[in-house]
């Protein structure tokens, strides 16, 4: 039956087979040249995606330190704004002119000129219904606010504001007092009367002054970024404020 197949053509030979086996298993799978070729081309992918991401990220930090400063002196002059749109004085005919020998008034706008290292700085006091609460309390009252700078301890110098309810004690700087702004290159203050006219200083218990209290707070504020400065300026319209006394 074998030899009547093989002389009809019907049953290929051994060798034949053996071919035919060869041929199909090479063409159901890959070489190692090709796995290689696969890998590196998946390795230049991953390396291109991750180099993308990474720089895409180096961007992202680059651009917000570069906004910190300009949100911090916004937030700082923010904050004083309110301070002083919030700022509370004493009128006619409830105030009265200074004694001597007396406390100053409680209500009074200080503001004065002081040194840090050398380096002379403006110092604020006033009071304001914008008293900030810390430590879970919620106390609310009439808050003597003092704007002040002070050395930093790394060359720079840094804004603080102290907030204290009655009773008034003499001022002194904690270092629990919140720090408005840091980088502080210069800050500027000026005081206007009802004239317009422009003071570096006021006492509103000096008799120099009529014992009036400012109408308006302009501030400037000038931060150290690296090798320039940033300028930063806001005025302060105050609700009310105490004429002259004739």
């Amino acid at each position: 039956m074998l030899e009547k197949l093989k002389k009809n053509n019907m049953l290929p030979d051994a060798c034949s087979c053996h071919q035919v086996f060869a041929t199909d298993c090479s063409d159901s799978g890959f070489t190692l040249l090709e796995i290689m070729v696969a890998i590196f081309i998946f390795a230049i992918i991953i390396t291109t995606v991750f180099t993308s991401y990474n720089a895409l990220l180096s961007g992202n930090e680059t651009a917000d330190q570069g906004t910190a400063p300009y949100e911090m002196a916004k937030n700082c002059l923010n904050r004083m704004t309110i301070d002083l749109e919030s700022i509370h004085i004493t009128l006619p005919p409830g105030y009265s002119t200074p004694v001597l020998g007396e406390p100053p008034e409680l209500y009074r706008i200080v503001g004065e000129n002081f040194e840090s290292q050398g380096v002379s700085f403006p110092r604020l006091r006033f009071t304001s219904l914008a008293h900030v609460s810390f430590g879970g309390k919620t106390k609310k009252g009439i808050a003597e606010i003092v704007y002040y700078v002070r050395a930093s301890g790394d060359g720079n110098y840094v804004l603080k504001r102290a907030d204290n309810l009655y009773p008034y004690k003499p001022f002194e700087e904690k270092a629990g007092d919140p720090v408005l702004c840091t980088d502080v290159k210069s800050l500027t203050i000026k005081y206007y009367d009802q004239d317009g006219t422009a003071y570096d200083s006021w006492d509103s218990d000096d008799e120099d002054l009529g014992y009036s209290t400012p109408i308006a707070i302009d501030i400037n504020l000038e931060l150290a970024e690296k090798s320039n400065s940033l300028w930063f300026k806001t005025m302060v319209k105050l609700p009310v404020y105490r004429e002259k006394k004739e």
